[in-house]
């Protein structure tokens, strides 16, 4: 091509899509660094959340009426999370709106199980409807991809989960000690959490290391009476553990992202006392940071990123003997591997092309 050629060559068209939260860190790090022919919708204020909120749940565009109002706004449609709350007509409805105005639904399965919900039910419902409507569908493992096949006899595309830390921090050097520290963090109890008998076999472990300490921090809502996540029993075993000096409580409000940031980097390992789940942003955090994880095998994590692996399910219980090695290997092996600033850049650039070539195709 001649560069008079070149330079009347039409520019790339651009593909307005409407995701599924757009202000997410996994969909905003889906992005391109540069400018890029792909413009992702803002995710519309819900009702009652006020103007200054960067809240996106639940999630306005998984209206049908949202999607007759705003079709010519958008070319493609990506959803990844917050349908929980959507019963499986309201899904169908959506998609039904959305293939009456010829908008191709795209899906980045990222939860075969729903960590929030203790019965799979309403979530494989779901599932039912969204992954036979979806025209391109995405996962973050192959495992899941095989899973996906197995269930439902679709392809997804494989993509892996982008960085989470922003990249100067990610950058950042870790800060020297010369203890071991284990962290459990339990949020405000999700469904898939089996917190105390996790934290019992890392106190009796990390008990047997020289210059080692176990951390377990919970949010505030576990304390309070008129909270869903109250349990004032579990409250009451963490808080004598800490009295006989078998790990420090910390109970706090959510923490910010630079909080978190601060959290997972003073740990040289975080357990993730999970009975259930697929993938996991909070093990790609901790790999951004230099922190081991030890997750369990009932999902995918493994596939995700470098981590140890112990046994724990909702069918088979906890494996002690394969938690305790684990933390026995962070122990001996440390420091962890670490996500380098030049890897995640090039990783990011990649499934910011990855995604264009989708939406092109879907468009096709």
């Amino acid at each position: 091509m001649t560069e008079e050629q070149s330079s009347h060559s039409p520019a790339p068209r651009e593909i307005r899509v409407a995701s599924v939260p757009a202000g997410h860190v996994y969909v905003r790090h889906c992005s391109a660094h540069e400018p890029d022919v792909v413009r992702r919708l803002r995710d519309p204020r819900p009702l009652g959340a006020p103007s200054t909120s960067q809240r996106w749940w639940p999630p306005v565009m998984l209206d049908p009426d949202w999607v007759r109002a705003h079709h010519d706004e958008f070319d493609v449609f990506h959803l990844h999370f917050g349908f929980d709350a959507q019963s499986p007509a309201q899904l169908s409805a959506l998609a039904d709106a959305l293939r009456r105005h010829g908008k191709p639904l795209v899906y980045t399965v990222h939860d075969l199980r729903n960590p929030h919900q203790s019965d799979p039910a309403a979530h494989d419902a779901a599932l039912d409807v969204i992954v036979p409507a979806a025209e391109h569908l995405v996962t973050l493992t192959p495992g899941a991809a095989r899973s996906i096949r197995s269930r439902w006899n679709r392809t997804a595309t494989v993509l892996p989960h982008p960085h989470v830390v922003e990249l100067p921090r990610l950058s950042r050097p870790r800060s020297i000690r010369d203890r071991f520290r284990v962290g459990v963090h339990a949020k405000s109890l999700r469904a898939n959490m089996a917190v105390l008998p996790v934290v019992r076999v890392l106190a009796d472990t990390v008990a047997e290391l020289r210059a080692a300490e176990l951390q377990v921090n919970i949010h505030k809502e576990v304390a309070d009476p008129a909270s869903g996540a109250h349990d004032p029993k579990l409250l009451r075993a963490l808080e004598e553990l800490a009295d006989a000096g078998r790990l420090t409580l910390t109970v706090h409000d959510y923490f910010d992202d630079q909080q978190l940031w601060d959290y997972l980097a003073s740990l040289d390992l975080s357990v993730l006392p999970y009975r259930f789940g697929t993938h996991s942003g909070w093990l790609e955090a901790c790999h951004d940071l230099g922190t081991a994880v030890a997750a369990p095998d009932c999902g995918f994590y493994a596939e995700q990123r470098p981590c140890l692996t112990y046994g724990h399910s909702q069918q088979g219980g906890l494996d002690e003997e394969s938690l305790r090695d684990a933390v026995l290997t962070a122990y001996e092996e440390r420091p962890a591997p670490r996500a380098t600033t030049t890897h995640r850049t090039r990783e990011r650039a990649e499934l910011a092309a990855a995604h264009r070539a989708l939406y092109a195709s879907a468009l096709q």
